[in-house]
């Protein structure tokens, strides 16, 4: 009976989170034995400049997605414009495309080669660079206005539910006394919904910092860009892992703030009253209007128009066998990913059921150090472990029966899906928390008085039940699995192309055109999660 056996369900509670917290310290251990090692590239010259880099690109992105997200949600939370029900999730879909199809397709169009400035040199006569002036979009300004357009969401959707939360007399309080709306907002809800915004920053600073692609087609050097670097075209593992001890540095620091600021959250938070929202019409209207619309163009609509330009060019390869065979890879990947993270959370849900909420918060927290982890060093740290584990199982069998059959581990998709499900397994393990403890105890109480077994319960009241997160969190994993990049450049086995390399492998040669068509793929399938979060958005800010 699960209520009755809690002693046993907090033995096999506190086991789960020793295997969390080994799965998902691996890849650090690893990474902190090798950058104990000499490294024999130049990299110690150039870090104060990939420093600042890193920290000159994320607080860029940041910031501007922190203003540009703040802003529509004020919009949407507080007042009623013409177009407010569609925006409201139309800002969401930015989530669908990637950033480093955003950077590509920018770069491409914003080019002195694009399409762009060649309408102008054609209109105005100009031959030469030196004719004009136009903004180098390959540089950090342009890495930092695409990406905080491109991630401005994160805070849009904290910014949304911060204001849901407040208590609306202190707003009605302050119009009393004759506050204008926005004196009153910026005095009264802002600093009330600072630390959800705080959260959604930084999970823009963590994207910005995850997100090679988009660094690396701006030709910004970053600590992340480096870290692939100084592995793949250097040798310098050694001087790689040291790196990525410097970015583990940083993303720690990150999360550190992350969990201060959630924890002001939850003690901050309020139920939700209904909001009275001022009508907009006229001028201010149209204003409001063109603020909303204006970062979903930037963030979506333009690139996609340039994406959907692209592929029409090369529609006949959306049939390839290319095509085909990254498309399967990515899906089964994809699959094998929610396979894995969707077992272990429902796992660790019943086995932590009707016990102490100490190994589930801690069991969540190892769970989420995955996710915190950019790409590069996720990749890294799986690697090298899984490759001297190779290296010994041949020398066992090798003595044992004198065979040596390479690499199995390191060399095949269980490094791949081990790196997937270490990473995505908080999305799974939320999702399945939060719709467990939906679920009320008394149900188990009683199915086991009619003398149900734990797995009868499971299989007929908990697994009902917990269909939509369950269903949720593997679109959620399915899609996020698609769309991941450095960890795949990383652990792919050789001539293993997925749709997210095969996009960076062609767009890095220049090959646009080519590289639109997979890149459509993965925008469709990355529509998922922004139909799943737009359904929430319909009770929200409604």
């Amino acid at each position: 009976m699960a209520v009755t056996t809690a002693g046993g369900g907090r033995n096999l509670s506190f086991f789960w989170v020793i295997l969390i917290a080994l799965t998902t310290s691996l890849p650090l251990l690893a990474i902190l034995v090798l950058a104990s090692g000499k490294s024999s590239s130049s990299w110690l010259a150039n870090i104060w400049q990939l420093l600042w880099s890193t920290i000159a690109l994320c607080g860029g992105a940041g910031l501007l997605a922190l203003v540009v997200g703040t802003v529509m949600a004020w919009l949407v939370s507080f007042h009623q414009f013409p177009g407010r029900r569609f925006l409201k999730w139309m800002a969401l879909l930015p989530l669908a495309l990637p950033g480093y199809i955003i950077s590509f397709l920018y770069v491409d169009a914003l080019a002195y080669a694009g399409p762009l400035q060649q309408t102008l040199r054609d209109m105005f006569g100009w031959l030469r660079p030196a004719d004009y002036w136009f903004p180098d979009i390959r540089s950090m300004g342009g890495a930092v206005v695409v990406m905080g357009f491109a991630l401005y969401p994160y805070v849009y959707l904290a910014g949304l539910a911060a204001f849901m939360r407040q208590p609306m007399n202190q707003l009605h309080a302050a119009r009393t006394l004759g506050r204008s709306p926005l004196a009153s907002f910026l005095q009264i809800a802002l600093p009330q919904a600072r630390a959800a915004l705080f959260i959604g920053t930084l999970l823009v600073v963590m994207e910005s910092v995850n997100d090679i692609g988009a660094a690396t087609f701006f030709g910004v050097s970053t600590l992340t860009t480096a870290v692939y670097s100084t592995w793949l075209d250097q040798g310098d593992l050694a001087g790689a892992a040291q790196l990525a001890s410097l970015l583990i540095l940083f993303v720690g620091i990150l999360v550190y703030f992350e969990t201060v600021a959630k924890a002001r959250t939850l003690q901050d938070g309020k139920h939700a009253e209904r909001i009275v929202r001022i009508r907009l019409s006229g001028g201010r209207g149209a204003i409001a209007t063109i603020a909303m619309v204006l970062p979903i163009a930037v963030g979506f609509f333009i690139p996609l128009s340039l994406l959907f330009s692209h592929g029409f060019r090369r529609v006949d390869e959306l049939f390839s066998t290319d095509t085909a065979a990254a498309l399967g890879r990515s899906a089964l990947l994809a699959l094998l990913a929610c396979l894995v993270t969707l077992c272990i959370a429902l796992a660790m849900s019943q086995f932590s059921r009707g016990t102490d909420t100490k190994s589930r918060l801690a069991a969540t927290r190892l769970a989420s150090l995955g996710y915190a982890l950019p790409g590069t060093v996720l990749g890294i740290g799986v690697m090298v472990p899984f490759g001297q584990f190779d290296q010994w199982l041949n020398r066992l069998l090798n003595g044992l029966m004198g065979v040596s059959p390479g690499l199995i581990v390191s060399g095949g998709i269980f490094a791949l899906v081990f790196a997937y499900a270490t990473r995505f397994l908080i999305v799974s393990v939320s999702y399945v928390e939060d719709g467990m403890q939906k679920i009320p105890l008394n149900l188990d109480h009683v199915a086991s008085t009619l003398g149900r077994s734990r797995l009868y319960i499971f299989r007929s009241i908990h697994l009902p039940l917990l269909k939509p997160s369950l269903i949720s969190a593997a679109l959620l994993v399915f899609v996020d699995t698609v769309k991941e990049l450095p960890a795949t450049l990383i652990l792919r086995p050789f001539d293993f192309e997925t749709l997210a390399t095969r996009v960076f492998a062609l767009a890095s040669l220049g090959q646009f055109e080519s590289a639109a068509i997979p890149a459509v793929l993965i925008v469709l399938i990355g529509f998922i999660p922004v139909i799943v979060l737009s359904r929430n958005l319909r009770s929200v800010a409604s």
